[in-house]
């Protein structure tokens, strides 16, 4: 084929390791810069990357030669990285295994778009957990609740 044709929209929702509350709201703009900037040296296009104290969303638009699992396994472990060598934490940071993935069309780009920027507000009547149980359950994706977040022991 000569040419190829996409628009593929994706959000992207993963949680500090347990959930913790470590996002501290003085530096965790800077780190979704970082988030944002990781994702488009994947050959990706960031939209929005943002979240509150505990997780992050990302919208972008996705290639069809570029997999989902490399982009975030690098945007997880580069960010990651920067956290712990800036300091901004006072023990290892890292994030949760895994990640949500879901599908947007054109038509729901700037409603996903807005959901996201208002993320804390959304958060002040939502649990991050009732949250992603949510979007599971609304992109009929099957789930086993013990396997969703690791706990702390």
């Amino acid at each position: 084929m000569a040419n190829t044709y996409h628009k593929i929209y994706l959000q992207t929702v993963f949680a500090v390791k347990y959930r913790r509350a470590l996002l501290d709201r003085k530096w965790r703009k800077k780190v979704f810069a970082v988030i944002g900037n990781l994702i488009n040296q994947s050959n990706c296009k960031t939209m929005i990357v943002n979240g509150v104290e505990d997780h992050v969303h990302c919208l972008f638009s996705l290639k069809p030669v570029v997999q989902i699992s490399d982009v975030m396994k690098n945007v997880k472990a580069k960010s990651s990285k920067f956290i712990n060598e800036q300091g901004l934490t006072k023990n290892r940071f890292e994030w949760q295994k895994g990640y949500g993935v879901f599908s947007y069309g054109e038509s729901q780009v700037d409603k996903v778009y807005r959901y996201i920027q208002n993320q804390e507000e959304h958060h002040k009547k939502s649990t991050f957990h009732d949250e992603y149980i949510n979007l599971l359950k609304n992109f009929k994706i099957e789930y086993d609740e013990q396997y969703l977040f690791e706990e702390m022991i």
